[in-house]
């Protein structure tokens, strides 16, 4: 992973810039004006939020995904005065992202329409802080390749991956003779002491009301199933190489320790805060230097408990899918990804119980087959993603029936 010398103030592209991460981030940056400047912010279709935030950080560049949504929200600059650039579509993404005047990417566009403008982030050898799980849950090896190639600095940003990278130490060489496992923690969402036996009652509303985060409703969903812990289990093994079996993980409501190193001397290193997304953002905006984040100090004298549980297989069956699919045939983590979106989605639109999006994943799974060499290349992903997308809305199809 190269460093970044932080010699003038930093250029960053925000993809996904009205959502939670992407606000967050900027919020960051605002408290550091003499490090960082906006360069090109995305937004998918949210017109207002993404005008409201050309405003007040001008930018070179603004990308919608929809022509549509480009054209409003170019004449709603034009009548500002502002002189934004205003791109639509994959591609714009991609070239923003790799722009040679772009010294950091945040990548927080959520689900598989993220992958694409990460790769090209990494094929350019950017400053990467990837808050897009399911760049690596669907590129795995290719995106790792990507970034190796490239030589861009990889930096994750979810709170579980970017305290293991803090506990680890810099040397990346070392990682395998020190370390004998991870563990991931997770605050086991809203419903870790609901009667499984209700979960066909449970709402939108209610499986977006996390305890401990302020997330988008995609997400939340996944913190309820325990999918996002699924999907943070395949992200690990890529970002810091290991083995399957060496990735664990423990419910720990608190949400205070982000995650542990265990070594092979038996040491536990762990990294803790409170739980604020600024944090991990400001870190990977600064490494390996820090700066201010705006979170909370966290205060030990109002700390009553910290609690760890194992993950309960009947609440969470989904979990275990993230083995399954790792050892399976590459790109079975790409189908699990697009199989989950499509059931999130199906949900969120009251199409599906919340007990049957499991089933949408399981079934997709063993309906969609991987052809060899699917993982290879983008362009095979990206038709493997298509092809279990028609796979999993053919059974939220027969479910709502």
């Amino acid at each position: 992973m190269a460093d970044l010398a932080l010699t003038r103030r930093q250029r960053v592209c925000i993809l996904g810039a009205t959502g939670s991460i992407g606000t967050n981030t900027l919020d960051v940056i605002s408290r550091h004006p003499d490090r960082f400047e906006v360069w090109a912010l995305s937004g998918a279709a949210r017109v207002d939020e993404l005008f409201q935030q050309c405003v007040q950080w001008r930018p070179r560049f603004a990308v919608m995904s929809s022509h549509e949504a480009a054209r409003q929200l170019r004449d709603k600059l034009g009548d500002a005065s502002l002189a934004t650039e205003v791109l639509s579509g994959e591609q714009a993404l991609c070239d923003v992202a790799s722009h040679p005047d772009v010294d950091v990417v945040m990548g927080a566009i959520v689900g598989a329409a993220g992958l694409a403008p990460c790769m090209a982030a990494a094929r350019a050898g950017k400053r990467l802080l990837l808050a897009n799980k399911e760049a690596l849950v669907v590129g795995g090896a290719l995106f790792m390749n990507a970034v190796k190639a490239g030589g861009a600095t990889l930096l994750p940003i979810d709170s579980e991956h970017s305290a293991i990278f803090q506990c680890l130490p810099e040397d990346a060489s070392s990682w395998s003779a020190r370390v004998d496992h991870i563990v991931l923690t997770a605050s086991g969402g809203p419903f870790r002491q609901r009667d499984p036996a209700t979960f066909a009652d449970i709402t939108p509303d209610q499986a977006c009301a996390h305890p401990n985060w302020v997330m988008g409703r995609k997400i939340s969903v996944d913190s309820a199933t325990m999918m996002n812990k699924a999907l943070e289990v395949i992200e690990a093994r890529w970002l810091f190489g290991l083995r399957p079996e060496q990735i664990r993980v423990v419910l720990h409501p608190q949400s205070i320790i982000h995650s542990m190193v265990v070594c092979r001397d038996r040491s536990v290193l762990a990294q803790m805060g409170t739980p604020d997304m600024r944090v991990p953002i400001a870190y990977g905006l600064s490494w390996p230097e820090r700066v201010e984040s705006g979170a909370d100090l966290l205060d030990f004298s109002q700390l009553s408990a910290l609690t760890f549980e194992q993950a309960d297989a009947v609440r969470y069956p989904g979990l275990q899918l993230a083995w399954e699919t790792l050892l399976a045939a590459p790109g079975s983590t790409c189908v699990l990804n697009a199989a989950n979106e499509v059931a999130v989605a199906a949900f969120l639109d009251k199409r599906i119980r919340f007990d049957e999006i499991h089933g949408v994943n399981v079934q997709s799974l063993s309906d969609c087959a991987v052809p060899a060499g699917a993982a290879d290349t983008l362009e095979g992903l990206l038709s493997l993603d298509q092809q279990a997308r028609r796979a999993a809305e053919a059974v939220v199809l027969r479910l709502a029936r």
